[in-house]
């Protein structure tokens, strides 16, 4: 009897642990279903895209940096291109500038081996380029016709005296270059004068007051390369020269191979714009009143072979003052140079002349045209023309 009712206890407690579980179970689901419901086919389809489109936003904008970085670097490149290329064109400048300067110094070089004049002497009986004692080269301007005229009556002969004076003593031609519009006016003028005379040496050169010291410069580097010459003359066309006595001066000095003849000066800088002969660069000479180092005046002066040959190799570098005779003194104050101060390379007036010759010095130039005539009597005294 006991038995069977314990046992029918048993029973009803399993069936309601049992319908407990299975709704414990039915509960689990519904909750599982409310909590963590799945994504929608949608949503699932588009997580994907938005993540690729995030990586190509993400590889578009690596993209657009890289196409700026690559615009800078291109640019860079071409800067750097550039920056080369001028360093090359410079580079070359300084490399053509150097050979120049090697030429001149291994030219001085040889100036200090014994007489180079005497060797050019030699080399040029050997070349069979013939050797003259000097070349004058009367400065001239387009406006100076009378002046020119004035010479050929005077002291520079013409046609077949001419010819004789050059086989004994040198060239004598008038210097000048051309106008700032070539084949001008004055060009043909002067080609007309020069058919008719043929004395004339044309310099590539544009004509100029302020230009003269590149003249001097171009006329002494084209007369060095077209005659062999001892010496290389400059005078003004508003100079009468003495050739002989002239000759006779240079030849006493033709065994030295640097010479620098004139009637040496020393003038003062002048700073003051008002002034003739004012010098723009006058603050490279010191202190206001200072003077110039001694060059020789410019209406007349002449140079030895050597020297006239290192003005033609450093052309280019020699530095132009407005004043050509200080240019000149400027090119030549640093070379072992001898300068020679000739007095009777400057004589002034009639009275001037004739203390000179009574005390045997002869003028060989005046600045005066008052003595052309005394001049014209020494020449012809001396068989100079």
């Amino acid at each position: 009897m006991g038995w069977r009712r314990g046992g029918g206890a048993d029973g009803v407690a399993r069936r309601w642990v049992l319908l407990l579980c299975v709704g414990s179970f039915c509960l689990g689901l519904l909750f599982t279903d409310r909590m963590w419901s799945l994504p929608e086919a949608d949503e699932v389809a588009v997580l994907p895209n938005l993540r690729r489109e995030e990586e190509a936003e993400r590889k578009t904008g690596d993209c657009n940096v890289g196409k700026v970085q690559g615009k800078h670097d291109y640019n860079d490149m071409l800067r750097v291109s550039d920056a080369h290329h001028n360093s090359q064109t410079l580079d070359k400048a300084i490399a053509n500038l150097e050979t120049e300067l090697s030429a001149a110094r291994t030219l001085q070089d040889s100036f200090l081996n014994g007489s180079p004049v005497q060797e050019d002497y030699k080399a040029s009986e050997s070349t069979g380029r013939r050797k003259y004692l000097m070349v004058i080269g009367i400065n001239t301007a387009f406006s100076s016709r009378k002046r020119r005229d004035s010479i050929r009556n005077t002291w520079m002969p013409t046609g077949e005296i001419r010819k004789k004076l050059e086989e004994e003593r040198g060239i004598i031609v008038f210097v000048i270059g051309h106008s700032a519009i070539s084949g001008g006016i004055v060009d043909r003028a002067i080609q007309a004068e020069d058919k008719k005379h043929g004395d004339f040496m044309r310099l590539d050169h544009v004509e100029g007051y302020l230009e003269l010291s590149g003249k001097t410069r171009t006329y002494f580097a084209t007369a060095v390369a077209l005659w062999d010459a001892n010496f290389y003359v400059k005078v003004d066309d508003d100079v009468h020269v003495n050739i002989a006595t002239l000759g006779n001066i240079l030849s006493k000095h033709i065994s030295k191979p640097r010479v620098y003849i004139g009637c040496m000066k020393s003038g003062p800088v002048l700073s003051d714009k008002d002034v003739r002969y004012y010098e723009p660069e006058h603050w490279k000479f010191g202190e206001v009143g200072n003077k110039y180092f001694r060059h020789a005046t410019g209406q007349l002066y002449a140079i030895s072979k050597d020297l006239a040959a290192y003005i033609s190799l450093n052309k280019h570098v020699l530095h132009k003052y407005i004043n050509e005779d200080v240019s000149l003194g400027a090119w030549l104050i640093g070379l072992d140079v001898e300068h020679i101060d000739d007095r009777r390379l400057c004589c002034g007036t009639p009275p001037d002349c004739e203390w000179k010759a009574q005390a045997g010095n002869t003028c060989a130039a005046s600045f005066d045209w008052k003595m052309q005539r005394y001049l014209q009597l020494c020449a012809e005294h001396l068989g100079g023309s």
